[in-house]
């Protein structure tokens, strides 16, 4: 089970932090990842962590150099860092987990496990 905490309403600029803990399950062998879908769109990769973490994260385009991906397995957890946030950030945001050796950490059909989602709201 994947529960994801922090989201919210915040002005364009801002910022905010996301958690997704992880509980029934130790995820410190997966791979974890943020996908988030706003209204009327497809979901979308935002960013993702390997299970080995440190360096190895990998970001869309759009949202690089202000949103920054981490996490602390001893707390089962994988974390969002969202800075500098732009309206078209709107969307809730999903955590997801999967199991390493897929084919491709953007790809949405590679995570098993998903969290609820929780509500970023970027005013301008």
């Amino acid at each position: 089970l994947l529960v994801e905490s922090g989201g919210g309403l915040v002005q364009a600029g801002g910022s905010l932090r996301l958690s997704c803990t992880a509980s029934g399950r130790t995820f410190s062998s997966y791979d974890m990842a943020w996908f988030r879908q706003a209204p009327g769109k497809e979901r979308e990769f935002v960013a993702a962590i390997l299970w080995s973490g440190g360096s190895n994260t990998y970001y869309t385009d759009s949202v690089k150099g202000r949103l920054s991906i981490s996490r602390d397995n001893a707390e089962n957890t994988v974390y969002l860092q969202m800075n500098s946030l732009k309206p078209e950030d709107t969307a809730v945001y999903y955590c997801a987990a999967a199991i390493p050796g897929g084919s491709s950490v953007y790809a949405s059909y590679e995570y098993t496990f998903w969290g609820q989602g929780t509500q970023v709201t970027v005013s301008s």
